[in-house]
C-alpha cells in the first residue's frame, strides 16, 4: 500500500482537498480527507489526445514552413524524413519522446501513426519497456488494425476512407480524422463517415459544431501546433459548448509534447477557465479512448502527478488549480505514478 498526501484534485470537477490518496495494487483504494503537512499537488495524470509520435526523428526540421511543406501528406518534409529514417532509429526516438511525456506527467499518447502495419508496430516495440502508454491509430491499409488499437486518416480531402472507417466499425474499434485544419472543406465531409473522433476543427462554423454535437463527436484541439503552422485558433470556446474537447501536442517536430506547455498556452489565450483546460488535459482524453484514468476517485487506475507545491515556482499559489494549469512546469514535477 501506498499513500500520497497532500492537497488533492479530486472527481471531475478537481475540487482541492487536503488528505491523502491511498494506493494498493495499482488502483485507487481510498480517499482520505485529513490533516496533512504535505505542500505536494496530486492530480491525475495527463491524457495527451493527439500526438505524431514519428516526428520524433526530424525535431525543429519544419521551423518556419507552412503546414503543406511541412506535414502534409505524401510529400512533406515529415514524411521524407520518415521515410529516411531506419526502424531502429524510429523507434529509439519515439521511446525517448514517450519517455519524457512519462517524466513529464503523461499518462497515455493517443498517437496518429503513419507507415501503417510496420509503423504500428515499431510503436508498439517504442513504448513495451515504458510505463507511458501510446494508444495506437495506425494508418494505410485496413489491416493496420490487426495491430492498431483504431484507425487514424489524414484527412477528407486526401482520400477516400470510406473502406477504412467501415473496417474500424466491424471490428469495433474507433475511427478517428484530421478535420479544419487548413480550412472549412473537409470537415463535412470528415462527419459524412461518422467519426469516433474529430482533430482540429480549426476552422468550424457553426454548422459544423452543430452537426458534430448531433453525432456526438468529440474533438481535439492542438492550440501550439495550430499557432506553429499558422492555421489560425481553434474555437475550443464554441467546440466546448457543443462538444467533448480534449487537448492535444500533436507533431512532436514542432512543439514538445509536454502537457503543462499545452494547458498553460490555452488558458492564458483562450477563452476558458483552468478547469476546463484540466478536463480536456485529463478526463476528456481517458474518456475518448476509453481508458481508466484522467480522475482522482476510488477504484481508477492509479495514474498520478504529484507537483511539489513548496518548489521555488508553487510555493505560495492561493489557487492549486490555476497553479497546475498555468503555472506548474517540468520542474515542479515530484513524482508520476503509473
Amino acid at each position: 500500500m501506498r499513500e500520497l498526501p497532500g492537497t488533492i484534485l479530486l472527481g471531475e470537477s478537481f475540487e482541492p482537498v487536503r488528505g491523502r490518496v491511498v494506493v494498493e495494487d495499482g488502483r485507487i483504494e481510498a480517499i482520505e480527507e485529513t490533516t496533512t503537512d504535505s505542500t505536494d499537488i496530486v492530480v491525475p495524470a495527463f491524457v495527451n489526445a493527439h500526438t505524431h509520435l514519428g516526428d520524433s526523428v526530424a525535431k525543429d526540421a519544419a521551423a518556419g514552413l507552412s503546414l503543406e511543406d511541412a506535414v502534409a501528406p505524401p510529400d512533406s518534409l515529415k514524411h521524407r524524413r520518415l521515410a529516411a529514417a531506419d526502424r531502429d532509429e524510429l523507434v529509439t526516438a519515439m521511446r525517448r519522446t514517450l519517455r519524457f511525456a512519462g517524466r513529464t506527467g503523461t499518462a497515455s499518447c493517443l498517437d496518429f501513426r503513419e507507415s501503417g502495419v510496420d509503423g504500428a508496430r515499431a510503436l508498439r516495440d517504442a513504448a513495451d519497456p515504458l510505463a507511458v502508454d501510446a494508444f495506437v491509430f495506425g494508418s494505410d491499409d485496413p489491416a493496420v488494425l490487426d495491430v492498431a488499437d483504431g484507425y487514424g486518416a489524414s484527412g477528407a480531402n486526401d482520400d477516400d476512407f470510406t473502406a477504412e472507417r467501415a473496417a474500424a466499425a466491424e471490428r469495433g474499434k474507433p475511427f478517428a480524422i484530421h478535420a479544419g485544419e487548413p480550412d472549412a472543406t473537409d470537415i463535412h465531409p470528415a462527419l459524412d463517415l461518422d467519426p469516433d473522433l474529430l482533430v482540429h476543427m480549426v476552422h468550424a462554423e457553426r454548422e459544423h459544431l452543430e452537426r458534430a454535437a448531433d453525432q456526438s463527436v468529440p474533438v481535439v484541439a492542438c492550440p501550439r501546433a495550430n499557432a506553429v503552422l499558422d492555421v489560425g485558433r481553434p474555437p475550443i470556446r464554441d467546440l466546448l459548448e457543443h462538444t467533448t474537447v480534449a487537448l492535444g501536442t500533436d507533431n512532436v517536430m514542432l512543439n514538445a509534447p509536454s502537457m503543462l506547455r499545452e494547458m498553460a498556452y490555452t488558458a492564458k489565450r483562450f477563452d476558458v477557465t483552468a478547469r476546463e483546460v484540466l478536463r480536456m488535459a485529463t478526463t476528456a482524453g481517458a474518456e475518448i479512448a476509453g481508458l481508466d484514468c484522467g480522475v482522482i476517485a476510488p477504484g481508477k487506475r492509479a495514474a498520478l502527478v504529484v507537483l511539489d507545491g513548496d518548489s521555488d515556482n508553487l510555493a505560495g499559489t492561493t489557487d492549486p488549480v490555476e497553479a497546475v494549469v498555468t503555472r506548474a512546469t517540468a520542474l515542479d514535477v515530484d513524482r508520476v505514478l503509473l
